[in-house]
């Protein structure tokens, strides 16, 4: 008798796991910007808030639901 394979995730498993992802493109893209015109020009921009705290925050819960969606387990 054949048993059907069964799958090594759930649905919820891949539903967190995108998630994640999109967790960690969106504080990648809260990282873009803020340089100068030319490579000499000072931009203070970059060192705003969304970028050295808010976007690393981001990241890393992102990283956090991809370990925690790949170790639940119903």
């Amino acid at each position: 008798m054949l048993k059907k394979p069964q799958f090594l995730f759930d649905k919820y498993n891949y539903i967190f796991l995108i998630i994640s992802l999109l967790f960690i493109i969106i504080g990648f893209l809260l990282m873009i910007g803020g340089g100068g015109e030319t490579p000499y020009d000072y931009n203070p921009e970059i060192f705003s808030p969304q970028r050295i705290v808010i976007a690393p925050i981001v990241i890393v819960m992102g990283y956090i639901g991809m370990i925690l969606s790949i170790f639940y387990h119903d």
